[in-house]
């Protein structure tokens, strides 16, 4: 396979990204499905979340992928999603199984160069029981106001106090309270929200039309901004059960990390979007992967963030100023480089094909008991 075919598959944009991917679903004669968010993109396009179905309507084995879920990860996710379709005829028939190509979770964030979507809520921190007590976070709150000061670049002064934090708690408890997420600090980062987003609620709804027939469920959600440069880190994101942690190693391999035993570059997250899966499909059986690139160090990834943060919340600050701060976090999650795009194909197509693989090789749900 010559991966410099498929460069071509990434953008520069959000709205050269979607005019990809409408147009490789056009080609294949694949059918759409456009939820469209009633907010402009930064350059005035529309925007939306884009569903396509590839393969037999009433297939009982589906792997589904996802992009943009963090809105500017979208770059990336997004190349792989019009590589794998552009890819798809070239595997042969798939027999029962299908892939349901989810593009754009966050459109806004994709489109604006946020992370956060128009809400300013992260989805992995939103996908909660809001029915319940919101999580707790006591330590962003003491971090809160130095992560996001009232100017910026930060004073030293500011920086040697967050340090002071860093050398008492340790990294990981850093990471945890910084990246953990919270619900308290609605211009925050890393903001859980206090109620489902519009893209928690289009999710749902997709999950519950596009997986009635679904008795196994593969799930690759593309991510970038943590790990080494170039590397696509597997972390488990199915339950915490031993039997899906234990079929994501028969599939991906025995180097599937995992948050909650510590193996992850990542840190447990309270209200990941795959949440979405015990609640819309209870009915199948799921194994699901974050495929996560690193690109920068994540020093560096949390400042870009912590610097984007504080230009939303000022939208008077400099044009110049604003272009700086937004291409460094275009740059913090998407290293624009043919070198780093053909690792990320590399590992993409290798992950895709062991889900199938994996999908194919599922036993047959035994028929549950009708009450």
């Amino acid at each position: 396979m010559i991966l410099d075919t498929f460069l071509s598959c990434f953008s520069r944009n959000y709205a050269q990204a979607r005019e990809k991917f409408l147009g490789i679903t056009h080609t294949r004669g694949l059918a759409v499905e456009s939820h469209l968010l009633n907010l402009a993109g930064s350059a005035g396009e529309p925007l939306a979340m884009d569903v396509v179905w590839d393969g037999p309507k009433d297939a009982t084995r589906l792997l589904l992928t996802t992009s943009g879920v963090h809105g500017v990860e979208g770059f990336c996710g997004s190349g792989v999603q019009c590589a794998l379709m552009t890819l798809r005829p070239d595997l042969g028939e798939l027999g029962d199984t299908a892939i349901l190509h989810v593009h754009a979770v966050n459109p806004y964030g994709f489109s604006h160069l946020r992370r956060a979507t128009q809400e300013n809520v992260d989805h992995n921190r939103n996908f909660i029981d809001f029915t319940q007590p919101l999580p707790s976070n006591a330590d962003y709150q003491e971090i809160h106001s130095l992560l996001l000061p009232s100017q910026w670049p930060p004073a030293q002064a500011n920086e040697e106090d967050l340090d002071a934090f860093r050398q008492q708690w340790g990294p990981r408890r850093m990471q945890q309270a910084i990246s953990g997420g919270q619900h308290t600090h609605a211009n925050g980062m890393f903001y859980g929200g206090i109620e489902p987003t519009w893209s928690n609620r289009i999710f749902r709804d997709i999950l519950r039309c596009h997986t009635r027939t679904c008795e196994h469920l593969a799930w690759i959600d593309v991510h970038t901004g943590l790990g080494p440069h170039g590397l696509g880190e597997r972390i488990f994101a199915s339950d915490d059960s031993a039997e899906a942690l234990a079929r994501s190693h028969r599939w991906w391999g025995d180097d599937v990390s995992s948050e909650q035993t510590g193996t992850s570059t990542s840190i447990p997250l309270l209200g990941p979007i795959q949440r979405a899966v015990e609640v819309e499909c209870p009915q199948a059986v799921y194994t699901g992967i974050c495929l996560e690139f690193g690109t920068v160090p994540l020093e560096a990834t949390y400042l870009a963030l912590r610097a984007e943060h504080w230009l939303t919340a000022r939208p008077s600050a400099e044009i110049d100023e604003a272009k700086v701060i937004k291409q460094a976090l275009r740059d913090a999650f998407y290293p624009d480089t043919d070198v780093w795009k053909r690792q990320v194909l590399t590992q993409a197509f290798e992950a895709a094909s062991q889900a199938i693989q994996g999908l194919r090789n599922s036993r047959t749900i035994d028929p549950q008991p009708k009450a």
